[in-house]
């Protein structure tokens, strides 16, 4: 080993003792030694070899038989044994530059954070402002650090790459050499993470738009270029792929590369069946290629309504009789789920009133965090009382706007909500959520969801699965008790809209619809700008085949109310 590989051991060795808690003189020898090592004229073997260890300052017998073990076999079982004390994705985190051993040791112990995706979400939560050691410009330098860490990961996030493709679109858009130009991929039928953004476009001139496509500032490396196809690396970390084809071949390379795969083994079986071959490229009758001017086209020579690209997963939709009308984003009147400053929000019960009604909302419902939050400054029963004064102050100023008294109350280990029944039932909605103890086994979780379902007072199960997508496995549940327990207590489930977390995945959306359960799109939002966090919401609904009618959002207050009051 290098003096470089020792060093490094001895340093994480004085972070993991400063995180267990151990005497802080004790890492700071490790961390001393590190840098006396660092500093040697010679290698580090050598000294081992020759028996000069307790020549290093601060090197004692304990230490001197720790580096000899180190260098002579590889590892070290003291560091090992500390490690094992911890999750392995608690190491994550050390890759965020400001973040030491004791901020660590904080995020770990006060809000349970043991990976980066949690972090993250804590993040955009604002669960960090009230911790000690942190603040608003540490927060926002956390968030930073995770996006640089973030950047060669396989897949991403949603938001990042509608985001970056939206950017990219625009960029081509604007040469003049563009016919047709369509994001395909994943991205552009909602799937929940990405590995790349794949983009069509046709040409007449190939070679000069992908000139264009190379030229875009966001690119940190061109990987390939040829004419009609090119792949690039974003500063983002995102891959990018444009192909460019003949206006005439555009409608078949659509189909083809928005995919999925499965999908398009079924529609070629689908051709064949009919006496055709179909790909990327055209579809054929012997040699001849069917004209079809746009996806709806070839649709229809296959005797089929037009797919919408959400649904092409070979998940039944070349078979279903009818196909769902799937809902829009312009099909919601009612915003749900939005924290203010009363717990972890960024902006007042007025800000965010005003923001819904500007995004053409009829109401919002507020939901705030419950009092066992204390992590997010969860509302006292006092605080409720304040906050419920003054939504109706603000309900009695308002036109044509109204504000719903909502609670985002902790589901407790037991299945019982966050408050006394007194309490919940001055709320006008009550989403039911798990935030802790997320570890139970199946049977147990199942029955703590079911448990507080039953709840008279539930009128929501929020992020029924608690998921945070690329970080943390949703906790198990038995979903057909679930599903059923919902629909006998007339509850919800909620598609929670923050693309971090997109809880109920869509595949369950569609079997909770096929159980006759009512779902609500909500963007758990903790600013403002948040609350556009609904379209990836929508995504999801519409992955999961749902129609305006299957969905909350699109009842009036009064009818939301009336509903709830059916139970």
């Amino acid at each position: 080993m290098t003096k470089k590989d020792v060093a490094a051991v001895l340093e994480e060795i004085a972070v993991l003792l400063e995180l267990a808690g151990e005497n802080p003189f004790k890492a700071r020898s490790y961390t001393n030694v590190a840098r006396q090592i660092e500093q040697l004229d010679e290698d580090i073997e050598t000294v081992v070899a020759d028996g000069r260890l307790r020549e290093i300052k601060g090197v004692g017998e304990a230490l001197e038989e720790k580096i000899t073990e180190l260098v002579t076999t590889g590892s070290l079982e003291y560091h090992q044994q500390l490690r094992n004390q911890f999750p392995e994705s608690l190491f994550e985190l050390f890759a965020i530059p400001g973040l030491g051993a004791k901020r660590i040791k904080t995020l770990y112990e006060e809000l349970g954070i043991k990976s980066l995706g949690e972090l993250e979400y804590a993040c955009t939560e604002n669960r960090l402002l009230g911790l000690k050691g942190f603040g608003k410009k540490m927060q926002q330098n956390v968030l930073d650090g995770i996006a640089h860490a973030k950047r060669y990961r396989e897949r991403h996030h949603i938001h990042t790459a509608k985001s970056e493709a939206e950017r990219l679109r625009t960029h081509l858009e604007s040469s003049n050499d563009v016919i047709r130009l369509e994001v395909a991929g994943s991205l552009r039928r909602s799937r929940e993470t990405v590995k790349d953004i794949d983009v069509l476009a046709s040409s007449k001139r190939p070679a000069a738009l992908m000139e264009h496509f190379v030229s875009y500032d966001g690119i940190a490396k061109v990987t390939s270029h040829g004419e009609t196809k090119s792949s690039v690396l974003l500063e983002s970390g995102l891959a990018a792929d444009l192909r460019v084809v003949s206006d005439a071949e555009f409608p078949y390379a659509l189909h083809h590369f928005t995919g999925s795969k499965e999908h398009n083994v079924a529609m070629r079986q689908r051709a064949r069946e009919k006496g055709l071959k179909m790909n990327e490229y055209g579809l054929f009758r012997g040699e001849d290629n069917v004209s079809c001017d746009d996806e709806a086209a070839i649709f229809a020579e296959l005797s089929l309504p037009y797919i919408p690209p959400e649904l092409r997963e070979d998940m039944g939709e070349l078979d279903a009789d009818p196909l769902p009308q799937l809902i829009t984003i312009d099909d919601l009147i009612g915003l749900f789920h939005c924290h203010t400053t009363y717990s972890d929000g960024l902006a007042s019960v007025t800000e965010m009133a005003k923001g819904a009604q500007d995004r053409g909302y009829q109401y919002l419902v507020i939901a705030d965090h419950s009092q066992s939050a204390g992590y997010a400054s969860g509302l006292t029963p006092e605080t409720v009382a304040k906050q419920h004064d003054e939504i109706d102050d603000l309900n009695r100023a308002l036109k044509g706007f109204r504000v719903l008294k909502g609670i985002e109350s902790d589901i407790l280990s037991d299945g019982s909500l966050d408050y006394t029944d007194d309490i919940l039932a001055a709320f006008d909605v009550v989403i039911a959520s798990v935030h802790s103890k997320l570890s139970m086994k199946e049977d147990d979780a199942t029955a703590r969801i079911v448990a507080a379902v039953e709840n008279p007072y539930t009128t929501i199960l929020g992020h029924p699965t608690g998921r945070l997508l690329l970080s943390r496995e949703g906790y198990p549940l038995d979903f057909e008790r679930v599903f059923d327990a919902c629909r006998a207590n007339t509850v919800a489930i909620e598609i929670n809209a923050n693309p971090h977390r997109l809880d109920l995945d869509w595949r369950l959306v569609k079997r909770a619809k096929e159980k006759g359960i009512k779902l609500c799109i909500a963007p758990d939002a903790h600013s403002v700008d948040g609350m556009d966090d609904i379209q990836y919401g929508v995504g999801v609904a519409r992955k999961g085949w749902l129609e305006a009618g299957d969905v909350l959002n699109t009842l009036t207050a009064e009818e939301l109310l009336s509903w709830r009051n059916s139970k």
